[in-house]
């Protein structure tokens, strides 16, 4: 049986994508024009239109009338939100997403031991005291408890782990708030935060992870 040859424009997109390597184009850059692509690839114009169209739908890139095609800045999350779509049918597709996020979450951990400052492991303890005042108030530390996690996650200085997990999370805000509601876990919530926060400041990834994946098994996502 013959084996199935990818679509041209798909070859192209890869290709473009070894393009803006070699000549260290940027966000904000200006492409090649088509007809630069299609001299450099060796292919059909009508190839490298469709390859662009499909990378402008994804929101990698943008074309400015009478200026050109610019790389975007990587701020936004259309393309998971896209597949995200599509997942979020079933009970087995919301607990993939949940645990897609754990995953996510764990892995930006192991990162974040190396990469994150000080400072942001500090602003780390400011959430966590911020969380004990809101609970004493009678209120839900849904804010802080997000902004806890968001800071590791950002912490792990990788652009993309961090898009991915911002939006996962916007698909399970209402989850993170079900769960610091249930009796007696806001209290347990901020001792595992204070847990995780000891873990970091020590720059103890073993003990970090640990208890980060305590603290999302008993999160109940």
């Amino acid at each position: 049986m013959a084996v199935e040859q990818p679509k041209v424009y798909i070859e192209v997109i890869k290709q473009i994508n070894e393009i803006i390597y070699a000549d260290q184009l940027k966000e904000g850059d200006r492409l090649p024009s088509e007809r630069e692509l299609s001299d450099r690839l060796d292919v059909g114009r009508s190839s490298v239109r469709e390859a662009l169209r499909a990378l402008e739908l994804l929101d990698f890139i943008e074309t400015r009338r009478g200026e050109g095609t610019f790389i975007k800045p990587v701020n936004s999350y259309r393309l998971v939100d896209i597949l995200l779509s599509f997942l979020l049918k079933d009970e087995k597709a919301e607990n993939d997403l949940s645990e897609t996020r754990k995953i996510v979450e764990i892995e930006a951990l192991k990162l974040a031991c190396e990469r994150m400052t000080d400072e942001a492991i500090e602003q780390l303890s400011m959430y966590i005291t911020r969380a004990k005042e809101e609970w004493l108030h009678g209120e839900w530390p849904v804010e802080e408890d997000y902004l806890f996690h968001k800071t590791i996650v950002e912490g792990c200085q990788n652009r993309l782990l961090f898009n991915i997990w911002i939006s996962l999370v916007q698909y399970n805000k209402v989850a993170l708030q079900k769960s610091l509601q249930r009796e007696g876990r806001v209290p347990i919530a901020i001792d595992e935060h204070d847990e995780i926060y000891q873990a970091l400041q020590r720059r103890d990834q073993i003990a970090a992870v640990d208890a980060l994946t305590k603290h999302l098994m008993n999160s109940r996502f």
